[in-house]
């Protein structure tokens, strides 16, 4: 299928690693010019189509220079919100700083960036914004406080975007991954298995059980479907939120 989208430019956030590094790669594949941002550029060749490009989304004056070149560069048509996950933790005794820290870097800067491509977008009167998620914003995950709680401001300000952008040709979507084979997914399994006494493989198999699919996902296997939102054929999908979870989340 030919998505149309060859030629159109993107910037896709975190992704030196993950999922935002297999939709960068999934969207250079259909001809897409790709910033791919992240606090590390690194210097290994990873496609012509792929431009590295540094911003912390932590820190506002990252923010202020990655936003000035998006200008420089004559804007972009599609914009993968991607950010890396806070410390696990509870809910109880988080600090008003961690609070803070994670609303910045996780909902803050994200929004200033959007609002910074989207007067392109709709002089062009086309744009695809994809957020990445979390299941945890349909069903909170445990000792994810933080996650849970900012991923989900995140959700509803999407979905009330997604209805103000929606008659200029823009769509607004946000893609829930459960249980992807990442870093920060191995990452989260070797915490709770040293939590819960517990070896990493008890921990995965446990997981898995819980998954009709039987298996952990794949990053490409997400990318793909961040790939289809972002097309022209995905013209008519605005404000939802997509599950590649492989079936573990029930209820929604």
């Amino acid at each position: 299928m030919d998505l149309r989208i060859s030629g159109k430019r993107a910037l896709v956030l975190g992704a030196s690693r993950g999922l935002g590094a297999a939709i960068a790669h999934g969207l250079a594949a259909e001809g897409v010019n790709v910033l791919a941002a992240a606090r590390t550029t690194g210097n290994s060749e990873i496609s012509p189509l792929i431009t590295r490009i540094a911003v912390d989304l932590a820190d506002p004056d990252s923010v202020a220079v990655l936003k000035e070149q998006l200008h420089l560069q004559g804007g972009i048509d599609i914009l993968v919100n991607n950010s890396g996950g806070p410390k696990a933790g509870p809910a109880i005794n988080q600090s008003r700083q961690s609070w803070l820290s994670a609303f910045d870097a996780m909902a803050a800067s994200i929004f200033e960036i959007t609002d910074a491509v989207l007067e392109g977008m709709i002089a062009r009167k086309w744009g695809r914004i994809i957020m990445i998620g979390s299941s945890g914003v349909q069903q909170p995950i445990a000792n994810l406080a933080l996650s849970n709680s900012v991923r989900a401001a995140v959700a509803g300000w999407s979905k009330t975007l997604a209805a103000e952008v929606a008659g200029h040709g823009i769509t607004v979507n946000m893609i829930l991954p459960g249980r992807i084979d990442t870093d920060r997914v191995r990452e989260l399994d070797h915490l709770q298995a040293e939590r819960n006494g517990k070896s990493l493989a008890a921990v995965q198999e446990a997981s898995r059980q819980g998954i009709p699919a039987g298996r952990y996902g794949r990053p490409e296997e997400f990318a793909a479907v961040a790939v289809f939102l972002a097309s022209e054929q995905a013209s008519y999908v605005t404000g939802s939120q997509i599950r590649v979870d492989g079936g573990m989340i029930k209820g929604h």
